[in-house]
């Protein structure tokens, strides 16, 4: 059975039964995917196989950058097989501005549509124009458009009615010339003059600072989203944490921070097994060199647990385990 332990990032010893890379959109390809249990992977940064999968894991290697420079606009067709940092840099090397803020985050191009991958006060969907996948049961082709992808935070229509139905093959992205740079978040707002050159170089640093590099330490980045909650349970937890940080998110609803949490109940820095809760960002869960997946489950279930206890707030993972016959919700 091929391993995957190198094939997603937090490296736990699994396998599958068959690993097999997608490199183009021939129907032939495919034709065994719609008889077959299977699980499609980008450069897995944001899955974690917590057990050996039984069945075929495919990986999205589809390449490709084509770029249009129209009058207002950059518009640009990305194979979803392309790195997303790898993407970033290029745009930043051609002056196609506007997705700085989400530099060096880990993963594909395929899945930045799917989570809706964000940061420092941008979301991806900001800059999609549309989508191209395959529908793996009849084998044809579509695009649909930004506002047809049900983007919500770290959220999508890939994630929910087009699960495990579609390959995104294609991601095309529409960068306005009129670039409007966000730099209200943490650090980006303390920038003299900034440049989308500072918010690039600024991202990278904070995130290498603060983030564990998964080469060294196994790990898939948040594990957890930040809640959203309602504004009455915010006032009741600033009865015991007045410096509780929030950010509104509409008159009734406000999002906390996942690791101010998981920071305030002690979990920074503790280990189960051979996982760790990041000493510098509790956010993150790391492999330190021999965690299996059973210890990545008691750990994750050990964290929600206590922040429901805590502050009656049910944290959900942004990551995505897979077990035996695939996604496992904890």
């Amino acid at each position: 059975m091929p391993s995957l332990t190198d094939s997603h990032t937090f490296s736990l010893p699994s396998s599958c039964s068959f690993l097999i890379s997608v490199t183009d959109t021939n129907p032939i390809s495919l034709a065994a995917l719609r008889s077959t249990h299977f699980y499609l992977l980008g450069e897995g940064s944001n899955s974690i196989f917590v057990d050996d999968f039984e069945g075929v894991v495919v990986q999205n290697k589809i390449k490709g950058l084509e770029s249009d420079d129209l009058n207002d606009v950059i518009m640009l067709r990305v194979g979803a097989g392309e790195n997303w940092h790898d993407l970033i840099t290029t745009c930043l090397k051609n002056h196609w501005y506007g997705m700085e803020n989400l530099a060096l985050i880990p993963g594909s191009v395929g899945a930045a549509p799917i989570q809706n991958i964000g940061a420092y006060g941008l979301e991806v969907s900001t800059f999609i124009e549309s989508v191209e996948f395959i529908e793996l049961e009849t084998g044809a082709k579509h695009k649909i458009k930004s506002n047809e992808c049900r983007f919500g935070y770290r959220d999508s229509i890939f994630k929910n009615d087009l699960a495990g139905k579609v390959l995104i093959t294609h991601v095309n992205f529409v960068l306005p010339k009129s670039n409007y740079m966000e730099t209200s978040y943490g650090e980006l707002a303390n920038l003299n003059a900034p440049t989308p050159e500072k918010i690039f170089n600024t991202v990278i640093g904070i995130r290498r600072k603060k983030l564990p590099d998964p080469r060294q330490w196994g790990n898939a980045g948040s594990f957890f989203k930040n809640p959203i909650i309602d504004k009455s349970l915010l006032t009741q937890i600033q009865h015991e944490y007045p410096d509780i940080p929030f950010f509104c998110i509409s008159k009734t609803l406000v999002k906390v921070p996942a690791a101010w949490l998981i920071d305030k109940l002690g979990f920074k820095g503790k280990v189960l097994g051979g996982v760790q809760c990041h000493p510098h960002q509790p956010l993150v869960l790391v492999n330190i060199g021999s965690a299996t997946g059973k210890d990545v489950l008691e750990f994750a279930r050990l964290i929600m647990s206590r922040v429901k206890e805590k502050f009656n707030i049910e944290l959900e993972p942004e990551v995505r385990l897979i077990g035996r016959n695939g996604l496992i919700e904890l």
